[in-house]
């Protein structure tokens, strides 16, 4: 290897209750980050290998299960994608981080590349094997807010009359009430055997799991298959793979617990008079009609309700499989021709119901709910086919390997979503599809030397259909060469060093993943049934024009990785450091455009460039190495720093930069801006400014 490059096995993942496959993987490599979106069941992570490259477009890393690289733009009702695959079907990941080692991905891999191996048969024979266990999940710590005695005690101290008539007597414990104690199982059962000429495995899992907050709950069944055999005097190897999962979830309404915090702890969770589902809520004074309605504005609702009242679930199924062949030429079995047939599919439906809630009330005190559905199909097809040559070249102690292929993705997403409009009591429905395609010639060399200089060489041409004309496509090289120094004559009386590994990388990668399917392409939005026109009797839907800038095209990374591997007293010591150097530039920036000059106020453009650097320990200690017992203690360390260094094309001292990072309760507000000079999400807010006496401005 002459890039960055990271192998886990699976006997070094994380073990437990593990539910998904990226919490395996957390803290395992230096310089990937594995960071929880939330506690629920099911939920997903923030995962960056050397921090983010980009601004508006995606910071995710490339993730490649069995040859397929798989759309990580997510499922509809499926809060973590990687939830679909079982994580006891996974053999290794491979972490690719330099831009030499992802550039054979070139498309989306400028934020580095996940591999993924599933588990295959062996030659081994027959093997059943077994794995289950059993998990409780409690919340350690709730948020320390007042008893029902303190707040008692401060609002007779400190609140008017009316406030201390509010007061009721009970004593409710309000976060004991939205929490529960969570349980899980995970079991999973594979069969698996084979020969020299074939193996097959097969697999099934199942995992059940509720959160800690009511009504959260992950549901999952998984069937997987693999096999490979050899044909035609083993001069042609065929591998399958595919792997389906059946998922069901609930989502809770995370909202409730910050009203468990400040609902009122004299009040019952239950009213046997409510008209809301028999739950005790805030209610105004009556209207002329006699009628009180709840409390819309001020007052915490009630969390049990809130929680229990809405049901909020989703099912999905998704499919991820490939089947690659790869023939030795007989007449040249140093030639190779591979072809890799792969596909990800998922079909996902979902709905957002609520109840009988206070949230629901008309203000005629009619109560008709709130439903919302959605349905959702994603294809993604691949096609990859790649020639590769390699032989030694024994007169001048050499080895080359030549390779050369093209790459084609085509990604389709279509669906629907339907609610019905409480206030004006009448279904509203929209549907979209979306198709995204890339396309991708490729070729790289490697060579060695003495079996000690290595030198390797690649060149991406890829394509992608979110661009038009002759930003369609973008080029990417990269090289890198590795020097095996412990191979040297001069280290030959070097006892203390088992290995020393010198390697230098250049690369450039590309980014084209904005969300937007058609961001430089002319298209029309038709308006919705309620913003109709009428024509007589009749009504037709308007056509507005959507934004679009057809300057678009790739953004591009330059990556530069200096690294040293290194063993120390016959391996007890592993280890390697890195160091590495990132420039982004034409930045796919979502900017403000002047009045006027465009269909909208704010849209896509490539301006700025960014700058990532940083430092990467990882360290191993094989403590104890015997026949019967074997101890490791790993460690790894990462230093990264990320700035934005533009965001104008002129400079402009003035500009405080993008506005971006939205907050609850503040519509169109913001708190967090790209600034030059900082990094990007940074957030921008005053200092509070006191006088002599200590007292606020």
């Amino acid at each position: 290897a002459t890039g960055s490059i990271t192998t886990i096995k699976s006997q070094d993942l994380n073990k437990g209750a593990i539910v998904s496959p990226d919490q395996m993987l957390t803290g395992k490599v230096a310089g990937v980050s594995v960071i929880s979106d939330g506690g629920a069941p099911g939920a997903g992570s923030t995962i960056r290998i050397r921090g983010g490259a980009s601004l508006t477009a995606s910071n995710n890393p490339l993730i490649v299960i069995d040859g397929v690289p798989v759309d990580g733009n997510g499922i509809s009702g499926v809060s973590n994608p990687l939830s679909t695959i079982n994580p006891n079907d996974i053999e290794s990941y491979t972490i690719l981080k330099d831009a030499s080692a992802t550039a054979i991905y070139g498309s989306r891999a400028s934020n580095g590349v996940i591999i993924i191996t599933t588990k295959k048969g062996n030659s081994d024979g027959f093997q059943a094997i077994y794995n289950g266990n059993i998990s409780v999940s409690n919340n350690i710590n709730t948020v320390d807010a007042l008893s029902t005695k303190q707040f008692i005690d401060y609002v007779n101290t400190y609140g008017t009359a009316s406030d201390i008539a509010l007061l009721g007597s009970e004593k409710t414990n309000w976060q004991d009430e939205v929490f529960q104690t969570g349980m899980g199982t995970d079991q999973s059962l594979s069969l698996q055997g084979g020969t020299e000429k074939y193996n097959l495995r097969g697999s099934m899992g199942y995992t059940n799991q509720t959160g800690t907050i009511l009504t959260s709950r992950f549901e999952r069944a998984t069937y997987s298959i693999g096999g490979s055999t050899k044909l035609f005097n083993d001069n042609l190897k065929i591998d399958l793979n595919a792997n389906i999962a059946f998922i069901k979830n609930r989502f809770a309404d995370t909202g409730a617990i910050s009203n468990a915090i400040s609902m009122d702890p004299t009040k019952p969770v239950y009213d046997s008079s409510s008209p809301y589902g028999g739950y005790f809520q805030w209610l105004q004074s009556a209207n002329d009609d006699g009628i009180r309605l709840p409390i819309a504005i001020g007052a915490p609702q009630n969390p049990v309700a809130q929680l229990l009242q809405r049901n909020n679930s989703s099912y999905a199924t998704r499919s991820i499989g490939n089947i690659q062949f790869d023939y030795k030429m007989p007449f040249l079995p140093e030639l190779r021709a591979n072809l890799n047939l792969g596909y990800d599919t998922s079909s996902s439906e979902g709905s957002n119901n609520i109840y009988k809630s206070s949230t629901t009330v008309l203000t005629d005190g009619s109560n008709p709910g709130n439903e919302s559905t959605y349905k959702q199909n994603k294809t993604n097809l691949l096609w990859d086919f790649y020639m590769n040559y390699a032989t030694d070249l024994l007169s001048i102690d050499s080895s080359i390997d030549v390779m050369a292929g093209y790459s084609y993705q085509n990604f389709d997403n279509s669906g629907s979503n339907e609610s019905n409009l409480q206030d004006l009591n009448i279904a509203q429905s929209s549907d979209y599809s979306n198709v995204l395609n890339l396309q991708s010639f490729f070729g790289r060399l490697k060579y060695m030397y003495a079996d000690k200089y290595l030198l390797t060489v690649t060149y991406r041409r890829d394509g992608s259909s979110r661009f038009v004309g002759d930003n369609k496509w973008g080029n990417f090289p990269s090289a890198a060469f590795a020097w095996k120094i412990y191979e040297e004559d001069f280290m030959s009386n070097a006892s203390t060093l088992s290995n020393l590994k010198l390697r230098l990388s250049w690369g450039i990668t590309g980014q084209q993943d904005i969300g937007s399917y058609y961001p430089a392409i002319a298209s029309y939005l038709s308006s919705t049934e309620t913003a109709q026109y009428q024509f007589g009797s009749g009504f037709v839907n308007t056509y507005r024009a959507q934004p679009y800038n057809t300057t678009l095209k790739w953004e591009e990374t330059t990556t530069y990785n200096v690294g040293v591997d290194f063993g120390l007293m016959d391996d007890f010591l592993t280890g390697s450091v890195d160091a590495y150097y990132r420039k982004t530039k034409d930045l796919l920036n979502f900017i403000p455009f002047p009045g006027g000059s465009a269909l909208s106020n704010a849209d896509f453009a490539n301006i700025g460039e960014m700058e990532n650097k940083g430092v990467e320990l990882s360290l191993n200690i094989a403590a104890i190495k015997k026949e019967d017992l074997n101890l490791d203690i790993a460690l790894n360390a990462t230093y990264t720093d990320t700035e934005i260094t533009k965001l104008t094309t002129n400079d402009d001292p003035s500009y405080e930069g993008v506005e971006t990072g939205g907050f609850t309760g503040g519509v169109g507000n913001t708190i967090q801006r790209h600034t030059v000079g900082y990094a990007p999400n940074s957030y921008f807010v005053y200092q509070q400014v006191y006088d002599a006496s200590g007292k606020p401005l």
